[in-house]
């Protein structure tokens, strides 16, 4: 396929389908995708420049009406046979589609009582990888999915809460977690560390995220109709100056200790 837009459709009763813009030509139609559509996304192998990306979201109650709608601009280079789609539904496991093909090629299994959430494929070719978010009874989890295999390669619990917004930065090292308690997490994807924690930044439950384009600030957005800016802070810089803190109480330590026993008299 040449490169263009492509218009990814999910409805509440399960319909999945892929349309090409601007012709709207179906590539992809499903009927029976999953009992109920919860997220989707889409992976691109080889590509110079991610120009657009939007998502609609319409909740008008009637099962034919549109869940969610996907909007990419590929530019002007793509790897034909690169093009993934993830779907997740209520209850089950997550599928993955070659679009090229049309054809399903992977289901992701969950573990014990997992409820998947959201899905969202690294931006970033040099960490070519899935993060599913995965409620269980301790809480939020992150699983990650090797995009060569489509097997589960870790799990990692980073919050007590449900969690209801999800999102990952344009260079892929970081992670966002929102709650339904107004709280959001920053993570670093490369070890799931939580670098950054707002507690109550909204006052009701976190309903999208979005990651600037230098991932220097997270947009948010709650039910109560607040949006609100984080800035994110260097964990390099951060790191630094701690050892440094670090450092400087251990030659404290070591001149009094040399002062007070007069090693130097």
């Amino acid at each position: 396929m040449s490169s263009g837009d492509l218009v990814f459709g999910a409805i509440e009763d399960g319909k999945l389908r892929v349309f090409k813009r601007p012709s709207m030509e179906i590539i992809l139609d499903v009927s029976n995708a999953h009992a109920s559509v919860k997220d989707l996304d889409f992976r691109f192998s080889v590509i110079d420049s991610l120009n657009s990306m939007s998502a609609f979201d319409s909740h008008c109650g009637n099962l034919s009406t549109i869940l969610m709608l996907l909007t990419v601009d590929f530019g002007n280079v793509m790897q034909p046979d690169g093009k993934f789609l993830v779907s997740l539904g209520s209850g089950g496991s997550g599928r993955v589609w070659d679009v090229t093909s049309s054809k399903p090629v992977a289901s992701l299994s969950k573990e014990h009582d997992e409820v998947f959430g959201f899905c969202k494929f690294s931006r970033s070719e040099r960490n070519p990888v899935l993060y599913i978010t995965a409620m269980r009874g301790q809480g939020g989890s992150i699983v990650k999915w090797d995009t060569s295999s489509w097997k589960r390669a870790s799990t990692k619990h980073v919050v007590r809460d449900p969690v209801c917004a999800f999102n990952a930065s344009a260079d892929g090292m970081l992670l966002a977690v929102g709650t339904i308690q107004g709280d959001v997490l920053i993570i670093t994807s490369a070890n799931m560390h939580v670098q950054n924690v707002v507690r109550k930044a909204h006052l009701g439950l976190v309903t999208a995220l979005m990651f600037s384009q230098d991932s220097r600030a997270l947009v948010s957005a709650s039910l109560d109709s607040s949006a609100r800016v984080t800035m994110i802070k260097d964990a390099k810089r951060n790191g630094l100056s701690l050892w440094i803190i670090v450092l400087v109480i251990l030659l404290a330590i070591a001149g009094y200790y040399v002062k007070t026993k007069g090693i130097l008299h």
